[in-house]
């Protein structure tokens, strides 16, 4: 089947003008920057979300402990488990809850983490 040569989805036998020459070229250095940012984003929200659920972790551990009335066990299983985190102790009605916060991880630097683990006192 031989081409119209009025027909513009026929294929050009003709190279690429000197004018289109380098325009793959040019489409990756400008996608490769979107992509690279994309997947950076991407692994600080993991780190993110991995903050979040070892404060979790930390916040539910240190309460059990206060809650058996082992202070030093609970204070120390938040630094083990979430290194630099503070944490605040409430005692009210048999039930105590660990307030603990950190930081901003990574690139989000606006995104505090904070978690709440309660449990009851003295086994109650």
């Amino acid at each position: 089947m031989v081409p119209c040569p009025s027909d513009p989805y026929a294929a050009d036998p003709r190279p690429a003008a000197d004018g289109e020459r380098g325009t793959v070229s040019v489409e990756f250095a400008v996608v490769l920057p979107v992509v690279a940012l994309v997947l950076t984003s991407l692994v600080a929200a993991v780190l993110v979300v991995d903050g979040l659920g070892r404060l979790q972790l930390a916040a539910a551990t240190a309460a059990r402990a206060f809650g058996r009335g082992d202070d030093e066990a609970g204070r120390a299983a938040l630094e083990h488990l979430a290194p630099g985190a503070g944490m605040t102790v409430h005692r009210d009605g048999g039930v105590v809850c660990v307030r603990a916060a950190r930081g901003p991880v990574g690139p989000f630097e606006a995104v505090p983490l904070r978690a709440t683990g309660c449990a009851a006192e003295d086994g109650r």
